[in-house]
């Protein structure tokens, strides 16, 4: 949004001149004079034509200060309405690799054409233009941001340069608002499973709304991942909490976030506790329900307890709900790496008491599974709220799904 607003701006105003030193990549670029492109075709003969300039010092010189222009603008990558040219500036040919061609796993047509004889390199692709996609730019054997763009969005290995469309809305419930009381996150807790589910300990963090003391008994919702949902580089989910909780569009809620990590040296377990684990689930409805139902002020109906989760989590909230119903009755679910069991569990199942939502991206995430359990869904009736954005399977998608799904479960005006 920032971005489209700064666009306009300066469209508004013509141009803009900013005097410094290309010596200092603090300060602002000399001569940085923008140029106003109606078009993607305009752009793409601005570039030509200074390539073809035969004095090689002017011909670097105004190819440098276009650069520059664009830059200090935040116009890098350069996309209007549905097309984007993604731009580098280099020796070494590189390519693209993000969430729209599989992190690499397509490499044809995807890497740079040079312009001219300069270090400048090119590729046009189309979007939609309300995309938002994570990407890097890779050069030999490395790995790198886009040194052009000052957009980052972080994933669970760290942070990625982020691509966005003309037509994207940033998430404003990502940021916490003005004058909004923020709520509580415990400091971690830990419960030792039994050995009839899992057998080791798990820890988890539990949210309370700014408003908790002074609160009946409210829904509790539990999230797979919870390290990562929590955290405000990538879900963002305590933040996006104390904004619809203090505003008023949902109503005071509790939320453990369960981390899936061992305590004991940080080995990441999700896989095998998410992928159509029973103990797992078992541990959630038995264990660790009841003990926060005897910790905390908690409504204790399965209609006012949910789980929510992405991916992998996704599918194991799906599984929960399918194996647990009377325990969990919202279903929360962010691109689902669903295998076609769980598809026929719901299939060749009676219809059983569950709300759920789920959300997919569009390119290279989950839509063919999610939209296989959307047609079972809806067929036998149940209570769905499915979303698909024009993004990948990234925490840019799902923190920016978050407040849907809670919105959805607890809404003050259902």
């Amino acid at each position: 949004m920032q971005k489209m607003i700064l666009q306009y701006f300066i469209l508004m105003l013509g141009s803009i001149s900013v005097s410094c030193s290309k010596d200092n990549p603090e300060l602002p670029l000399e001569k940085a004079v923008y140029r106003n492109f109606q078009s993607i075709a305009a752009f793409e003969k601005t570039w030509d034509s200074l390539s073809v300039i035969a004095d090689s010092v002017v011909r670097k010189n105004q190819m440098g200060e276009l650069w520059d222009s664009l830059k200090i603008n935040n116009q890098l990558p350069f996309a209007i309405h549905d097309t984007v040219v993604f731009m580098y500036k280099g020796k070494s040919e590189p390519y693209w690799a993000g969430d729209f061609n599989g992190w690499g796993s397509e490499t044809t047509g995807w890497k740079g054409k040079r312009i001219g004889n300069s270090d400048f390199w090119w590729l046009k692709k189309q979007f939609p233009p309300d995309a938002r996609l994570d990407y890097k730019v890779v050069v030999g054997n490395s790995w790198i941001l886009d040194p052009s763009n000052p957009q980052i969005q972080y994933s669970g290995w760290g942070p990625n340069s982020q691509l966005t469309m003309p037509e994207w809305i940033f998430p404003a419930e990502t940021e916490l608002h003005q004058g909004v009381i923020s709520g509580s996150l415990s400091e971690i807790q830990q419960i030792q499973s039994n050995s009839t589910n899992l057998g080791y300990k798990v820890n988890y963090r539990v949210y309370l709304p700014y408003n908790y003391a002074s609160t009946d008994r409210m829904p509790v919702i539990y999230v797979t991942d919870g390290h990562e949902y929590a955290d405000a580089k990538l879900g963002a989910m305590t933040v996006i909490l104390d904004n619809l909780i203090y505003e008023g569009i949902i109503g005071p809620v509790i939320a453990v976030f369960v981390d899936p990590r061992n305590p004991a040296n940080g080995e990441n377990r999700r896989m095998d506790e998410y992928r159509a684990n029973i103990r797992f689930v078992n541990f959630l409805a038995d264990e660790l329900v009841n003990k926060i139902d005897e910790n905390y002020k908690t409504l204790q109906s399965s209609h006012e307890r949910a789980i929510l989760g992405t991916s992998l989590g996704g599918w194991n909230a799906a599984y929960t709900g399918f194996h647990r119903s009377e325990k969990f009755g919202l279903i929360g679910i962010h691109s689902p790496a669903f295998d076609d069991a769980i598809l026929n569990s719901f299939e060749n199942s009676e219809k059983l008491d569950l709300k759920l939502f789920m959300s997919t991206g569009t390119i290279y995430d989950t839509q063919l599974k999610a939209t296989a359990m959307r047609d079972i869904l809806q067929a036998k009736g149940y209570d769905l709220n499915y979303i698909e954005v024009n993004q990948g399977h990234s925490w840019g998608n799902w923190r920016g799904l978050t407040d849907a799904a809670l919105i959805c479960f607890f809404s003050r005006n259902p």
